[in-house]
C-alpha cells in the first residue's frame, strides 16, 4: 500500500478525485450563492418599489394620503412580511407596525439587514430595510421580513452539503474506475513488453481499433516488434548458418590434427599439435554453446518440456560431478523435497546446472562444499548452486553475466565465457530469471523458473 500511494496511479486517482470534488463543490457553492444573491436582490427590489410608491403618494397628496396607503398595505395579504414605519419630523410615529424608530437606523439609509421587533411580536425578526427622509423632515422606513428566506437558505445549504458529501464517494469511484481502465491498457502493453523480454518475439499488443492514444501506441509498439522480430530472425539465421558451416571444417581440422598426432614422431611437433587440438576443441565447444544459446533465446525446445522429478535430477548431477569434486577436495551435495515434479527441459536444465557446478569447481578455490537445492514457492521453482569459495564481488557480477565475459583477465583458467550466458538463456526459456547472490562466504546462483 505504501508503494501504491507513491505510484503514478495514486497520483492520477488523487488528481481526478480532487478535480471532481473541487468542480462539484464549486458548482454547488455557485448555485447556493447565486440563489441567495438573487433572493436578496429580489427583496431589495420589492422594498425599493414599496418605498417609491409611498414616497410618490406623500409628494402627491401629503401626509394624510401616505397614512391611508400605509394602513391599507399593512392590511393586505402580504402584510405578514411587510415592514412600514412613518415618523413625523418630531420623531413621533404616525403609523406603522414598528413601535418606535430604531435607534441604530439613520433617517436615511440604503439597503440594510437588521433584527427588529414588530408590533405585537415578542421576538426579534431579521428584516431588510430602507430608510428615506421625506420633505418637511418626516422619515419613512420600508422593509420585508427575511426569516422565511433565512430558513430556506439554511435548508438549501444543508441540501448542498448533503449533495457534496454524496458526491465525494462517487468522485472516488469514478477516479478508481478511470484508473482501472487506464491501468488495464497500460498493463496490456507492459505484458507484451515482458513477454518479448522473455524471448517471445511473436507477442503483440491487443488493439481495440478505437483509434485512441493507447490504440495508436499499441499499433506503434506492434510495428516496432514486427521489425525487431524480422531483424532478429534474419540475424539468427545468419549466425546459426555460420555456426553450422564453421563446425564442419573445425571438426575436419580436429580429425586431421588427431591423425597427425598419431603419425608424428617429433616430440616438439606433437606438443604443438596437442595445443592446437585443445584450441580446436575449445572453439568447437564455443560454437555448440552459442548455437544452444541462440536456440534457447528463440524459444526452441519448449515442446520438449516433460514432467521431471527435480530431486532425482539433482541426485543424478551429484552422481556425475561428485567424483570430480572429491578429486579437488570438495563435497557436492543436493537437497530437494521428495516428489517435487515440474515440467521443464531436462537436458538443457541439466547442462545449465552442470555449467554452474563446473564453474564452482574452477573458481571456488579454497572452498570445501558445493550445494544444490530446489525449493518450490509462490514465485515458482527456485534452483540454486552455492559454494563457500571467494565468490564474486557485487560490482563484478554484471561482467560475469555478459556473453564472453571473463573475470580472469590473464585467462589462466580455460573457458569461453558463455557458461552463464547459456544458463541465463535456459532460465529465460523456462520464463524465469537468474540472480547472483552473496553466500557469505562464496557465491550463490539462484535460478527461478516459472511453473
Amino acid at each position: 500500500m505504501r508503494s501504491w500511494f507513491r505510484s503514478t496511479t495514486a497520483r492520477f486517482v488523487a488528481l481526478v478525485f480532487l478535480s471532481q470534488v473541487l468542480l462539484t463543490g464549486g458548482i454547488l457553492t455557485f448555485v447556493q450563492q447565486s440563489s441567495a444573491g438573487l433572493f436578496v436582490a429580489e427583496q431589495k427590489a420589492l422594498v425599493g418599489e414599496l418605498r417609491d410608491g409611498l414616497v410618490a403618494d406623500y409628494r402627491a397628496d401629503g401626509e394624510l394620503r401616505l397614512v391611508g396607503q400605509i394602513k391599507t398595505r399593512l392590511q393586505t395579504m402580504h402584510a405578514g412580511v411587510t415592514v412600514i414605519l412613518f415618523a413625523r419630523a418630531d420623531g413621533k410615529v404616525a403609523v406603522g407596525n414598528l413601535g418606535v424608530w430604531p435607534a441604530t437606523v439613520p433617517q436615511s439609509t440604503s439597503w440594510q439587514i437588521i433584527q427588529l421587533y414588530r408590533t405585537g411580536n415578542d421576538r426579534p425578526e431579521t428584516m431588510g430595510i430602507i430608510a428615506t427622509r421625506l420633505p418637511g423632515g418626516a422619515h419613512l422606513l420600508t422593509g420585508h421580513v427575511l426569516d422565511t428566506h433565512l430558513r430556506l437558505t439554511k435548508l438549501n445549504q444543508e441540501a448542498m452539503i448533503s449533495a457534496f458529501l454524496i458526491a465525494i464517494p462517487f468522485a472516488l469511484l469514478l477516479s478508481l474506475a478511470l484508473s482501472r481502465l487506464i491501468n488495464g491498457r497500460v498493463r496490456s502493453i507492459a505484458a507484451t513488453a515482458e513477454a518479448v523480454g522473455g524471448g517471445d518475439l511473436s507477442h503483440r499488443v491487443v488493439l481495440d481499433n478505437s483509434g485512441d492514444a493507447f490504440d495508436t501506441l499499441g499499433h506503434g509498439v506492434n510495428t516496432m516488434l514486427e521489425r525487431i522480430e524480422g531483424l532478429v530472425t534474419e540475424l539468427r539465421i545468419v549466425t546459426d548458418g555460420l555456426a553450422h558451416d564453421m563446425r564442419s571444417p573445425i571438426t575436419r581440422l580436429k580429425s586431421t590434427l588427431e591423425r597427425a598426432m598419431i603419425d608424428t614422431q617429433d616430440p616438439v611437433a606433437l606438443k604443438a599439435l596437442e595445443k592446437v587440438s585443445v584450441e580446436a576443441e575449445t572453439l568447437l565447444t564455443m560454437l555448440s554453446t552459442a548455437l544452444q544459446i541462440s536456440r534457447a533465446e528463440a524459444g526452441v525446445g519448449r515442446e520438449r518440456f516433460v514432467k521431471t522429478d527435480v530431486s532425482a535430477l539433482l541426485e543424478d548431477l551429484v552422481e556425475i560431478y561428485g567424483p570430480v569434486a572429491e578429486d579437488q577436495g570438495m563435497v557436492l551435495s543436493s537437497s530437494a523435497a521428495a516428489g517435487l515434479t515440474v515440467s521443464l527441459h531436462r537436458e538443457l536444465l541439466s547442462q545449465a546446472l552442470g555449467n554452474l557446478i563446473e564453474n564452482a569447481l574452477k573458481y571456488a578455490k579454497g572452498g570445501r562444499h558445493i550445494a544444490l537445492s530446489a525449493v518450490q514457492g509462490d514465485g515458482g521453482l527456485a534452483l540454486s548452486v552455492s559454494d563457500d569459495g571467494p565468490g564474486i564481488p557485487e560490482d563484478r557480477r554484471a561482467d560475469a553475466r555478459r556473453k564472453f565475459g571473463r573475470l580472469d583477465p590473464a585467462r589462466h583458467i580455460t573457458g569461453s565465457g558463455l557458461g552463464l550466458s547459456l544458463v541465463e538463456a535456459v532460465v529465460r526459456l523456462h520464463g524465469g530469471a537468474m540472480a547472483l547472490e552473496d553466500n557469505a562466504p562464496g557465491l550463490k546462483i539462484v535460478l527461478t523458473l516459472k511453473i
